[in-house]
């Protein structure tokens, strides 16, 4: 019976990583990308041939590199907390400049899509798949730019010893990884809704 209740109390104790205005914005971003995802179904049923014939027109393997990139973006900003945790700063911050590497990668890899499409004369105003296509990839290549923006100064204040390793020494660090994380989450659903299904 005394089981149940500390693992109750140990329950109770558990907090969300990083803080809480952090989390209010990535709720808020979230919503905001949720509407897009729900209007680009809903379009999507409408215009079915449309966005057919729009997809066939994206780069799918440039698409899997800019997910393999994130993805290994993520695990990099994964590790670099680890690391933080063990009081191993120049490791994480390591990793945390491994993170803005794949992230270059990513924003690279987006800007030669649009120059492509761009020169095969697809552009916002083609039809209503690329409208949408352009408005929802761009949005997230600004959060792109803003998440490596948070890498980087989490880097820098890594290397010169800025985080302490208590639970609230950390919180800075936390919701910058909550903030990249979500960025990366954003992706692996407009991978597949964008250049699969």
């Amino acid at each position: 019976m005394q089981t149940l209740f500390v693992g109750a109390s140990s329950a109770f104790n558990k907090r969300l990583p990083g803080d809480l205005a952090m989390w209010f914005f990535i709720l808020a971003e979230l919503t905001v990308f949720a509407i897009f995802f729900i209007g680009f179904a809903v379009t999507e049923r409408l215009y079915p041939q449309m966005f057919s014939e729009g997809k066939a027109s994206l780069h799918q393997f440039a698409g899997l590199v800019n997910t393999l990139a994130l993805i290994t973006s993520s695990l990099m900003v994964a590790l670099a907390l680890v690391s933080i945790k063990a009081n191993k700063t120049k490791l994480a911050a390591s990793y945390l400049f491994l993170a803005i590497l794949f992230s270059v990668i990513y924003l690279g890899v987006k800007w030669w899509e649009y120059i492509n499409l761009f020169n095969r004369g697809f552009d916002i105003e083609t039809n209503t798949f690329f409208t949408l296509y352009f408005i929802i990839t761009f949005f997230h290549f600004m959060h792109i730019l803003l998440g490596i923006i948070i890498l980087g100064f989490m880097a820098k204040k890594s290397l010169a010893g800025g985080y302490q390793t208590t639970s609230f020494g950390l919180s800075g660090f936390e919701a910058g990884a909550s903030y990249w994380h979500m960025v990366d989450l954003v992706w692996i659903i407009l991978f597949p809704l964008l250049y699969v299904i």
